[in-house]
């Protein structure tokens, strides 16, 4: 019983609502059909006046049934406001009944009183609906279109006058609907009506075959790849299949025509693609690789990508590349201590006048995301279940949110949000995943080194070592001694020229202080070697001998030069002593690197 009651309520509230909506009435109609493109777009300018004595609060806008499914994009705002103003109106599809057509419901901002107007901009956009004619064309030929609507504006209201703008993208028409009177033609633009008292679902066919040449791209399937690092950086890849939805090619492809007819009337060379003005790091590729034919063009507020696929794009061909970039995430990442954000678009400008049948998006979130809520644009989407996706280090995989949908337009280039909790400290869990092992690993080594596996004590192999370190230390000295002596070269030049016999002697006073000290240092490593190698010890001898003779050299090569300044002897005599010298010393510095190189 208490079934039957509320049933009976719902089916009364049903009625009731029912006859507030049938007391409004279409006071004006003016609709704009746009076939410019391959989507056509209906802008409806409806003037809505209640006529009941109840307050309305919705306004419903009917699809005829053979329109229902092609139908992709239904808004609504209320028209005369300011631009900034404009708030979409919320738009809900209701079920769909066989006969009368697909209810959309528009809600009103405020309740629309008895004897109250309100005008309403309806825009909706069509998918699919034009019919090639013919479906078949050559190169050279131009592409025919036919679409069929309704000539009157279809409505569950009654119309009191009406008007209908159709723009075609040339003026040439093959044939258009002649009636019902009154109909103009004028260059692009052919007007029907203005008609008056239409009764409510009046249904007239209005038959269009015109030629449009203009793109006829349509996005079979997109894949977009949303990767977030706290680290600074969002990735966004997107893999896209895209074919020409036009009249197909009939008969085979010629170069040679398209080299020689650059103005293959369907064929799509090219488009362009708009991504956010802080993208960078930008690449386009397909299966062979990077497509260089495309180019990027940076504009105030968004990068303009200029796609080239590799081939022209006739009806019925398709073409399949990658197209990514990166973009800062301060711009699209907000947080609050542990609660972060995220807000950017669900898809981007792939193309004017943009067609995608089937859209996939991921949003990869950080490895240890958690309490994940993720809210949708303002219109319907599909939130498939979440996935784990691995890369570089991860442990427990990234949160993977899923979202689906098909036939997006232009406008549903609009911002989702998701909200989730993630620990700051755990920005260091993959660098210490890195850090750890490696300090492990030289911890490792350092013990390694230090410990001797050996199971007998090697003497000789001791005491090769210890030889090896005593003979780098002669080597640090003999460097050391040849500095010294270039010193004494330097002194001596310096008083050949100056004739300062006093610098020149204090120079040579502090020089042989240093020898004397090195010739010390020289005999300690002797005394030090004998232990080990008696051998050693007399190399370390010769050397002290070379080094002796070579000091005794330049002496005598000091005292030639005091000669020549004071003028006892001759110039020629002084430079043929100093080349026996020089060849002397050339001789000695020989002999010590033949000792240095013995061990």
């Amino acid at each position: 019983m208490r079934r039957f009651s509320l049933i009976c309520l719902c089916l009364t509230i049903g009625l009731v609502f029912g006859q507030e909506q049938d007391n409004l009435i279409n006071t004006n109609v003016e609709r704009a059909l746009d076939l410019v493109s391959h989507l056509p777009k209906e802008t409806i300018s409806v003037t809505v006046e209640n006529r009941g004595t109840k307050g309305a609060r919705y306004y419903d806008y009917v699809v005829e049934s053979q329109h229902a499914n092609d139908v992709a994009f239904v808004g609504a705002v209320v028209k005369g406001k300011n631009a900034d103003d404009q708030a979409a109106l919320p738009v809900k599809q209701q079920a769909a009944d066989k006969t009368k057509g697909t209810t959309y419901r528009i809600e009103l901002p405020n309740e629309l009183r008895a004897g109250q107007t309100i005008t309403l901009e309806i825009e909706v956009v069509h998918a699919n609906a034009l019919r090639m004619y013919p479906t078949e064309i050559t190169q050279a030929e131009k592409q025919l279109v036919l679409y069929k609507t309704n000539t009157y504006y279809y409505s569950r209201y009654a119309t009191t006058t009406q008007k209908t703008v159709v723009t075609l993208p040339t003026d040439r028409t093959e044939s258009y609907s002649p009636t019902p009177k009154p109909v103009v033609k004028s260059e692009q633009t052919i007007t029907y009506g203005p008609y008056e008292n239409i009764a409510a679902f009046t249904r007239n066919e209005l038959s269009l075959h015109y030629e449009n040449n203009n793109p006829f791209l349509t996005v079979s399937n997109l894949k977009r790849w949303i990767e977030v690092s706290h680290w600074g950086n969002i990735a966004v890849e997107e893999t896209i299949d895209i074919y020409h939805s036009g009249a197909k090619l009939k008969g085979s492809f010629s170069r040679l025509d398209f080299q020689r007819r650059q103005d293959s009337y369907s064929a799509v060379k090219t488009f362009k693609t708009s991504l956010p003005a802080s993208a960078r790091d930008i690449y386009y590729r397909d299966e062979i690789g990077n497509v260089s034919t495309s180019h990027v063009r940076e504009m105030q507020d968004q990068v303009e990508v200029e796609i080239r696929p590799r081939f022209p794009l006739y009806g019925g061909w398709k073409t399949h590349y990658i197209l990514g970039y990166n973009v800062p995430s301060y711009q699209y990442l907000y947080n609050k201590g542990n609660q972060y954000v995220l807000k950017m678009r669900l898809i981007d400008h792939v193309y004017d006048d943009q067609l995608l049948e089937q859209v996939t998006v991921k949003i990869i979130l950080p490895e240890h995301a958690r309490n994940i809520e993720f809210y949708a644009p303002p219109y319907d989407v599909q939130r498939l279940p979440d996935e784990k996706h691995y890369t570089y280090l991860d442990t427990v995989g990234r949160p993977v949110v899923v979202i689906s949908k098909r036939n997006m337009l232009f406008q549903h280039i609009q911002d989702f949000e998701i909200h989730y909790t993630f620990d700051k400290i755990m920005l260091l869990h993959e660098p210490m995943l890195i850090v750890i092992p490696l300090f492990g690993l030289f911890c490792l080594v350092i013990l390694l080194v230090r410990l001797n596996f050996s199971i007998t004590h090697n003497e000789s192999n001791e005491t090769r070592l210890r030889i090896k370190a005593i003979w780098e230390q002669l080597s640090d000295s003999n460097i050391k001694r040849t500095s010294l002596y270039e010193k004494l070269e330097d002194a001596l030049n310096s008083y050949k020229t100056s004739k300062d016999l006093k610098a020149f002697n204090e120079l040579k006073k502090k020089l042989e202080s240093e020898f004397k000290n090195l010739q010390q240092d020289l005999t300690s490593l002797q005394t030090k070697v004998r232990a080990d190698s008696a051998d050693a010890a007399e190399k370390i001898a010769e050397f002290l001998r070379l080094d002796s003779q070579q000091r005794d050299i330049q002496s005598s090569l000091s005292g030639y030069a005091e000669k020549l300044v004071n003028g006892r002897l001759d110039k020629n005599v002084y430079l043929e002593q100093e080349k026996q010298i020089r060849g002397k010393i050339r001789d000695i510095a020989t002999r010590i690197t033949s000792i240095l190189n013995q061990y």
